[in-house]
This record gives C-alpha cells, sequence and structure tokens, in this order.
C-alpha cells in the first residue's frame, strides 16, 4: 500500500511539474520574464481591478472569485468565493466600490464589495438580456461615460434575426435604465476597451466560421460615435460578402471597416490599452490581445498575446508578444483576458489551466 501511495505522489508531482514547465518556453520580447501568479482558478475568464489591488475573476464553472496579494510579493495569498452557481458569468467590472458582473440573462450588482468578501450580496439591475446559448459569453465594461457597456452575440455561426439586440454591444446607466444599442453588426465580441487618450470604444470581434482556414479574420474595430454598423453578418473583414448574406445588401461602404485584420480563426478575446509605466515607453497606449486560439482550423493558430501596435508613423501593425501556450500543434493553454496591475505588470487568465499570469519587464 505505501509503495503505491508512493507511485501515485510520484505520478502526481511529475504530472504537475509538466504541466507547469511550458512556461520555461514561452516567448517574450527582450527583457520581459512570465510567472505563474495564481493556480486553482479553475475556468478562469475575465478580469477587473480594484483601486486597493484585489483581482476579480469571473470563471467558465458559474464562480466569481477575489484575488488578494496581502504581502505585495505578486502571489495570491488569498481566495474569496464571491458567487457560485451563476449562469455563465464571464463579464465583470469594478467601479466606485461595486463589483458588476454579467450572465447571460442579467447584471448583477455587489455593492462595497471590497468590504464584504465574506459575506458579499447582491442585486440585480437589469434582467432583460436574451436568453440564447451561441455566443452566450456577455463581456461587459463601465464606459468613461459612466455607462455599462455589454456585447450581445449573434445566436448562431452566421444568421440575420429580426430582433435587433443580437449582434450588437449595447449600453445603459449605472443602475438599469435607458438601455439602447450602441453598435451594430458586431458578431461576438468578448473585448473592449477605451482609448486612455481620446475615449474612444475599441473592440475585438469573432469570425465567422467554415469559409476555410484563412478566413475571414477576426477584427480589431473602432466605434467613434453610437449607431456605426460593423458589417456582420452581411461583410466579414474589409471586403469578404458573406456567402448567404452579402447579396442582401449594395453598398458596403456604409459599413465600418477594420482598423486591423487578426488572424483568421484565433478567437481574439479580450483587449487592453497598456496603460502601466513599468514597460519601455514604445508600448504605452498599446492593444495588447489575448487570443483564446482556434477550435476548428485544420492547423491551429492563436493560443498567445499580440498587439495592435501603431508605429512613429502611425501605422497600426499586428505583432505577436507572448507565444509558447501552441507548440508543434500542442495546446499548453489558452490565454483569454488582461488586466494592468498597479506596478505596471501585464496580469493573463487562462481558462484551460485556471491560471493567471503575470508578464513584467527588468530594467
Amino acid at each position: 500500500m505505501k509503495k503505491l501511495i508512493l507511485v501515485l505522489t510520484f505520478f502526481i508531482m511529475l504530472n504537475c511539474s509538466y504541466s507547469e514547465n511550458f512556461i520555461k518556453n514561452i516567448k517574450l520580447p527582450p527583457g520581459f520574464e512570465i510567472e505563474i501568479m495564481s493556480k486553482n482558478v479553475k475556468g478562469a475568464r475575465s478580469l477587473t481591478l480594484s483601486k486597493s489591488g484585489t483581482i476579480y475573476v469571473s470563471t467558465r464553472i458559474g464562480n466569481i472569485y477575489a484575488l488578494k496579494d496581502y504581502n505585495n510579493d505578486n502571489k495570491i495569498d488569498k481566495r474569496y468565493v464571491i458567487a457560485d452557481n451563476l449562469n455563465t458569468p464571464n463579464g465583470i467590472d469594478f467601479h466606485d466600490g461595486d463589483l458588476y458582473v454579467a450572465e447571460v440573462t442579467k447584471i448583477l450588482k455587489y455593492e462595497n464589495i471590497e468590504e464584504n468578501l465574506e459575506n458579499p450580496k447582491y442585486k440585480v439591475i437589469y434582467s432583460n438580456l436574451p436568453e440564447q446559448y451561441h455566443h452566450e459569453w456577455r463581456y461587459m465594461r463601465i464606459g468613461p461615460d459612466e455607462k455599462i457597456y455589454i456585447g450581445i452575440g449573434a445566436p448562431c455561426n452566421v444568421c440575420l434575426k429580426k430582433n435587433n439586440i443580437f449582434s450588437t454591444i449595447c449600453r445603459m446607466n449605472l443602475d438599469g435604465s435607458n438601455f439602447e444599442i450602441f453598435a451594430h453588426g458586431v458578431r461576438n465580441t468578448v473585448g473592449f476597451d477605451w482609448h486612455p487618450e481620446t475615449d474612444v470604444l475599441w473592440f475585438t470581434d469573432n469570425g465567422r466560421d467554415w469559409l476555410g482556414d484563412n478566413k475571414p479574420p477576426d477584427e480589431l474595430n473602432r466605434a467613434e460615435k453610437k449607431g456605426l454598423h460593423f458589417g456582420f453578418p452581411f461583410l466579414h473583414g474589409k471586403n469578404i460578402k458573406d456567402p448567404k448574406f452579402g447579396d442582401k445588401i449594395n453598398n458596403i461602404s456604409k459599413f465600418i471597416k477594420p482598423e486591423l485584420g487578426l488572424g483568421p480563426h484565433v478567437a481574439s478575446l479580450g483587449m487592453r490599452f497598456y496603460t502601466g509605466k513599468s514597460f519601455p515607453d514604445e508600448y504605452r497606449n498599446q492593444i495588447f490581445i489575448a487570443e483564446h486560439g482556434s477550435w476548428n482550423r485544420s492547423i491551429p493558430i492563436g493560443y498567445r498575446i499580440t498587439m495592435g501596435k501603431k508605429d512613429s508613423k502611425g501605422n497600426l501593425t499586428y505583432e505577436t508578444f507572448a507565444s509558447g501556450w501552441l507548440r508543434n500543434g500542442k495546446k499548453y493553454g489558452r490565454p483569454v483576458d488582461l488586466e494592468i496591475l498597479k506596478n505596471g505588470s501585464l496580469i493573463v487568465s487562462d481558462d484551460k489551466n485556471g491560471y493567471l499570469y503575470r508578464i513584467f519587464y527588468i530594467d
């Protein structure tokens, strides 16, 4: 019996060591390093940060966690369970002391959450989101205009529904009033942020499936004002007409084209403008994107952190910042969302491993 226990212990230790060794193969630009900041956050998805430094994480398993680094060593010391068994919670944001969480059909508000980590309570501020289970991962954040923004994905791969709430980004007041559609023709956004200097909304959008391995691209878009249409389901990328719906429109110029075409089927999710101060100056206000990775491409791509980076001439380029979660066709992790710590580090959630990573720069 003792031998059996020793053998099992050995294999458990071996598997844990093996599962974590992949991080040594993550490729980053010179001067950058990566480490595991937290484990055991099963299905870690969207991230938000309080002013005190508490990291809030939504998960695939229906739980919401608050993670605390009490001794400031960039390792999580304690995990609080804010909620469990929620209905696909994904979007999450901390604002003026309160935590907002988006389920499939509802938006919840946990008031004064920092003072109530041991005994959190919520109220429902909006309960009329459509019940759907295709692109049901509601991404949500609060904008500089003090409104809640939330993505309502298409309830399909590609379709045109009479209910115009689908394939949109919507917004409402912080109390759930004055619900309105902000942007149309958005197939499925699971990440957006506002430019730190202009307050203009930028967002990722997942391209449709089953047009082949190499088209259409995922998109990085910019919405300067309310009422713009970004093409779905009629147009994909800058000029790819949909085989079924493309002929229903005569003038594609009315659609807003992507600022940047991303990799096809890379599943671009969370994005953040880098507003920290610890990375070199060339990274200030640049866009970081978490690519969850393709699921139906014959040769998988994604599984990395990329950038939408403006060069000295103002041209937006697409480049890889961190890679290695995919090697030789094997998938070692799936980045989901990004957040910036007060010390300027970039944290990344991974719902395959249940990890939070910290990427930092050593001068």
